[in-house]
């Protein structure tokens, strides 16, 4: 035990600062006599030993001043004697006795001291390591004050305990180590210097945690005298504090990025195993059906993996690494990877090119279930041993809703895009869903064997069909797949020349003969429905006729590999055309896309609407409104016209969007625009089977027929196809929606995005479809526009996005 005074306060608020305090031991001595005349025990004996000690040199049972504290030492002793089991060994005990409420440690047991000071000059060596911490324990120090004094002078008792948290660097680790501080005040008086006021406690917040400061402007400090001392005892509760700050981590994920969510619970492993070197990875077990699968996050909290997607292992290689590893998880710990001996498997080599030299492999399970790996490492030798793997296994379950939680959001993040870019089930219409699936959940549950699941339709939508087309797209394509079947054809001819000179085989001249004819078969007729045949004639004739040379006369390599290179699917010349054709298309599309996916949020904003666009060679598009699809907000058809005002505008912009791209274009390709004006409401209904909405119905069949046949038609004994290069087509059957159609279109053409041609046509008959009638007016294609929401769109492209 030591007498030695030590300041150990670790900072105080204004509100604690120049207490009234005084150092007595009066109430701990009436508390003695009280167990000495009340004591039935065998320790009443004791307690009257005790008592005749502390009250045998009057000095000691009134105030005590700090500079005679070591006067004192057997009456402390007893003091200890009397609040510690006997059994108690000093050495691991940390307690100690202190000033009222300043807090200044006066008396207190070796390894309290140890822990507090630094051993070669006994000066203090208590750091509290977070500013937050700190705050807290202001706080707690506040509430244990008052408490005090609301009992001692108004008789209120609170519930809590006088514990706080102290965080201290740890001597050898530098690591933070948490230790439980218990304040026992029992033996404190507190006297008032005049009279007090009346206390109304429920104007009061005082529930435990509650900031009661304020209670300092009613019963402040300065009015009060403190006598007495108090009882500090430490707990070290690294392990509980650490596993509960690794909890509130993972309560809060979402609120941090990846980067320190991951940092953090790192760092809470660390000061859990109380070892600096020692470092942490996390590989959380993604499957994509059921394969094994890494995305960026999961890499770069793992060492090796780390290590391994750097160094230049492949993806898929790893994969089957973990695969394998998988089927049969368990623990894997390398002790010493700088030994000669080392088994030569891959991974054990992995490891070794990482530098580090010891490492450790955790399977981590949630539910029974492997979730994935928690990585032990160091770069000191022989360093995992049990000890550190099992203080790692208090962390262990939460370790795995960490990696679940990974888990979870990887696969919340596939949903999404799934439910975005691939399926129907827009957030629109998935209020639909959600209903339909409680409707068979609930129903099932009481008739498990006659539920079904309803039909999910929406009755009395307003349709808007748009399609934006690549003009003579099979044409290109056919005329790409010509042209570079030409070169292939003059390349092979090439080739067999050259064998020639070397070989005179009849069969050579034969070969040339075919060639040659096809090559006047693809001039002079379209070879679009011969391209089967001449792909089987390349792989059945030429590829077996040229492998045959290729392995019997190693002269002719380096003809061979020239004939290659030409035919090569990503760089040779036979595929020039079709892959300029390809990146043109490519173009177009994704500016297309890109632009129609802002569409699609902005429409939202005014009323909910399902959105759906399909892919041909360039793209078309469905757009439903009306009151069913959002049943808690009123339609009104001035919703409708404002939509069809936005896509007539929005088609303005695509076909702007398309014209710029043409010097970007390898080949240059146009756009047509075509709106369908369907005359009333239709019924729709979700399709199980495609995963779509469909039009539901004879009637509204009709719709759907149209859409599909208008694509191609003509105007009235023309040849002229209605569709047209920097033009609208608006197909229609009703004059009321054109008469309103061609006030948007003068709205328009007052912006300067519409040029003043507008066009009445009348249509050719198709099959089963008459009366048809169409409006037609060009685009201001390289004109200047006035501001409106489409530049404001059309500036969210940016050119090296598309």
């Amino acid at each position: 035990m030591k007498t030695s005074v030590l300041e150990i306060s670790n900072g105080a608020s204004e509100v604690m600062q120049g207490l009234n305090s005084t150092l007595t031991f009066k109430r701990f001595i009436e508390y003695i006599e009280k167990r000495v005349s009340d004591g039935t025990t065998a320790r009443k004996g004791y307690f009257e030993f005790v008592y005749e000690k502390l009250t045998a040199d009057p000095a000691f049972t009134g105030a005590i001043s700090l500079e005679d504290i070591p006067k004192y030492q057997e009456q402390f002793d007893l003091i200890y004697s009397i609040m510690i089991p006997p059994v108690a060994d000093e050495e691991q005990v940390l307690w100690g006795l202190s000033t009222a409420l300043d807090p200044v440690l006066f008396y207190g047991t070796s390894a309290f001291y140890k822990l507090l000071t630094i051993e070669e000059t006994g000066l203090l060596n208590c750091n509290i390591i977070r500013e937050e911490e700190q705050q807290v324990n202001i706080r707690q120090k506040i509430q244990v004050l008052y408490s005090l004094i609301l009992n001692r002078l108004y008789g209120f008792n609170f519930n809590f305990r006088n514990q706080m948290v102290l965080s201290l660097a740890d001597e050898k680790s530098g690591l933070p180590k948490y230790y439980r501080v218990n304040l026992d005040t029992s033996f404190i008086d507190v006297f008032p210097s005049e009279d007090l006021q009346d206390l109304k406690l429920d104007t009061f917040d005082l529930k435990d945690g509650a900031d009661w400061s304020e209670l300092s402007r009613i019963l402040p400090l300065s009015k009060l005298r403190f006598e007495g001392f108090s009882i500090i005892t430490l707990t070290d509760i690294t392990s509980d504090y650490t596993v509960e700050r690794i909890k509130n981590v993972i309560l809060d994920h979402g609120k941090d990025d990846s980067g320190d969510y991951f940092m953090n619970i790192a760092q809470s492993l660390k000061t859990l195993v109380a070892n600096k070197d020692v470092e942490f990875g996390l590989l959380p077990l993604l499957r994509v059906n059921s394969r094994v699968v890494f995305n960026h996050e999961s890499y770069t909290y793992s060492m090796v993996m780390k290590h391994a997607m750097e160094n230049g292992l492949g993806t898929e290689e790893f994969e089957q690494m973990t695969e394998a590893y998988f089927q049969n998880p368990k623990v894997f710990i390398l002790n010493d990877l700088g030994r000669s001996d080392l088994p030569q498997e891959h991974f054990t080599q992995l490891l070794v090119a990482t530098g580090i030299k010891s490492y450790g492999l955790l399977p981590v399970y949630y539910n029974n279930h492997i979730a994935g790996v928690l990585e032990v490492y160091s770069h000191t030798l022989k360093f995992l041993d049990e000890t550190i793997l099992s203080k790692l296994d208090v962390a262990l379950p939460l370790v795995a809703q960490v990696l679940q939680n990974s888990i979870d959001d990887f696969h919340g993040r596939i949903e999404n895009i799934i439910k975005d870019k691939f399926t129907s089930i827009q957030p629109s219409v998935q209020w639909k869903f959600k209903e339909v699936a409680w409707n068979y959940l609930r129903d099932n549950a009481q008739q498990p064997q006659n539920t079904e699941i309803e039909r999910i339709q929406f009755r009395n939508v307003f349709p808007l069909y748009g399609a934006i087309d690549i003009r003579n797209s099979t044409i290109e394509r056919n005329k790409a797949l010509s042209d570079d079947l030409i070169v292939q054809f003059n390349a092979l001819i090439s080739t067999i020349k050259s064998i020639k000179k070397e070989y005179r085989l009849g069969l050579l001249d034969e070969m040339i003969y075919k060639c040659e004819k096809w090559i006047s078969k693809i001039v002079d007729h379209s070879i679009d429905h011969e391209e089967m045949k001449v792909k089987d004639f390349f792989e059945s004739e030429v590829g077996p006729f040229l492998q045959h040379f290729r392995s019997s006369c190693p002269e002719l390599c380096e003809t061979l590999n020239g004939y290659d290179a030409v035919v090569d699917e990503e760089t040779g010349a036979a595929y020039a055309n079709r892959r300029a054709l390809e990146s043109s298309m490519q173009k177009i599309n994704s500016g297309l896309n890109m632009y129609l996916d802002l569409f699609k949020n902005q429409i939202q904003e005014s009323y909910p609407c399902y959105f759906e666009k399909f892919r041909t060679d360039g793209v078309e598009y469905d757009i439903y409104i009306g009151q069913s699809i959002a049943p808690q907000k009123k339609f009104n058809h001035l919703y409708l016209k404002n939509i069809r005002l936005w896509q007539l505008t929005s088609m303005a912009a695509i076909a702007k969007i398309t014209h710029s791209l043409l010097p970007d274009m390898e080949k240059p390709l146009e756009t047509t625009q075509l709106i369908f004006i369907n005359h009333g409401s239709i019924d729709i209904s979700f399709r199980d089977d495609e995963r779509r909405f469909d039009v539901e119905g004879a009637y509204n069949i009709r719709y759907h027929v149209i859409k599909k046949r208008i694509d191609k038609v003509r105007i009235a004994h023309t040849d002229e196809r209605l569709t047209q290069p920097g033009k609208i087509a608006m197909v229609y059957f009703n004059s009321k929606e054109a008469d309103e159609y061609v006030e948007y279109i003068r709205y328009l053409q007052e912006q300067g995005m519409l040029t003043d041609d507008l066009e009445h046509l009348e249509l050719e008959e198709l099959q089963g479809v008459t009366g048809l009638k169409a409006l037609r007016v060009g685009i201001n294609l390289d004109g200047v526009w006035k501001q409106s929401l489409e530049i404001a769109l059309l500036e969210k492209l940016t050119e090296p996005a598309l």
